[in-house]
């Protein structure tokens, strides 16, 4: 029975029968019948048993639409290379760049790009009294905005995909900077595949990649990072 069916049957019930239910109750409920009536039939509840009593009965004769799969996405033959490539290396770490220092002089132009001055990244003075790191540390957005350099993906030299003729830089899923990189130290990246899924005329990737800092355990950046390939 579905639900609205079964309200149904019990409003009518409790009509039919109202009377003998008030023989029912205590005496100090008899004097709140009338009230308790009023409340229930101007309940939420019994508005929406109203309403969808007539939406029932509408569903029952409304033509229900046509549910279409999409069609399948035809993939130029490069593109389906590319794609039993990765496929065959999914979850497996592709690519560890090389080692890059971040330094305070990169810090500081960091700052001077983005008007981010805060003296944990660029009071060397201050940071050494009052930081629990001792140190200046590197903006979270400047990690993030080296992975384009650690992954090697501007190096026209160490293209990943070449046959591509186009990589555009489509977002991020989720980013994390689980510690901060001290000015001075080295970083590098770590990259693995996660998924490859078809699109219209390419392909869209999306990839992990961990900002390795020397001497530590835990990585500076955790980036789920998307990317798209035009072929």
């Amino acid at each position: 029975m579905k639900v609205v069916d079964f309200i149904k049957q019990k409003r009518e019930v409790l009509s039919h029968n109202s009377f003998e239910l008030k023989d029912w109750l205590s005496p100090s409920m008899r004097d709140y019948w009338s009230e308790l009536l009023d409340k229930a039939n101007n309940s939420p509840i019994a508005a929406w048993g109203r309403e969808h009593k007539l939406v029932a009965s509408n569903d029952a004769i409304a033509p229900q639409p046509e549910v279409k799969e999409p069609a399948p996405i035809e993939l130029p033959e490069e593109a389906e290379l590319v794609k039993a490539d990765i496929e065959a290396t999914l979850g497996e770490e592709i690519h560890v760049g090389e080692w890059l220092i971040v330094d305070q002089d990169r810090i500081n132009r960091f700052a001077d790009v983005t008007e981010d001055h805060q003296w944990i990244h660029t009071d060397p003075e201050r940071a050494a009294e009052e930081s629990p790191f001792k140190t200046t540390i590197a903006h979270g957005f400047l990690t993030l905005s080296l992975l384009s350099v650690l992954t090697d993906s501007v190096d026209p030299t160490k293209q990943a995909y070449p046959t591509a003729k186009m990589t555009v830089n489509f977002g991020l899923n989720k980013v994390r900077f689980p510690y901060p990189v001290k000015a001075g130290v080295r970083v590098r990246a770590r990259t693995s595949i996660q998924s490859v899924t078809p699109i219209k005329r390419g392909l869209e990737i999306v990839q992990e990649i961990k900002v390795e800092i020397e001497g530590c355990r835990r990585p500076g950046c955790v980036a789920e990072s998307v990317v798209r390939l035009y072929f």
